[in-house]
């Protein structure tokens, strides 16, 4: 059996503030909301895909943080690992396969329309977050 392939996923935080992206492309996701990310390449650590996307989608420099505990099924053959990241340069614009971005609140956290494949990745995350700045859901 193959491996599946690792999609990394940023919870870019910026003074208690979560970053979600509206997804323009493909067809099927445009209009749901997401945590921004992508593809490990080959060769690649998580963290280092994670700062290449987030420099690749947005258009700013990061720094992986943390692992969010757990690992989330997209599709079949493709798996989601989210990090915590830290926004190191550069303010966030949607580059490629996006068309809005948000900083959300933590109260604002679920007024957007989170992909289905997200919710569980997004939950996690509030749970991860819960002792910095996030309460829990």
């Amino acid at each position: 059996m193959t491996a599946p392939i690792l999609v990394v996923g940023a919870a870019l935080c910026d003074g208690g503030r979560l970053l979600a992206a509206r997804r323009s492309a493909p067809p099927e996701l445009a209009g749901g909301w997401e945590l921004p990310g992508g593809k490990v390449e080959p060769g690649e650590s998580p963290e280092q895909a994670l700062v290449r996307e987030l420099r690749e989608e947005l258009g700013v420099e990061t720094e992986a943080l943390t692992r969010v505990p757990g690992t989330f099924p997209l599709r079949p053959g493709y798996v989601l690992e989210v990090w915590t990241a830290r926004l190191c340069a550069g303010e966030p614009r949607p580059l490629e396969d996006h068309d809005a971005l948000r900083w959300l609140t933590p109260g604002e956290i679920w007024s957007v329309d989170w992909l289905d494949v997200d919710r569980p990745a997004v939950t996690a995350v509030l749970h991860h977050l819960a002792g910095e700045w996030l309460p829990a859901p």
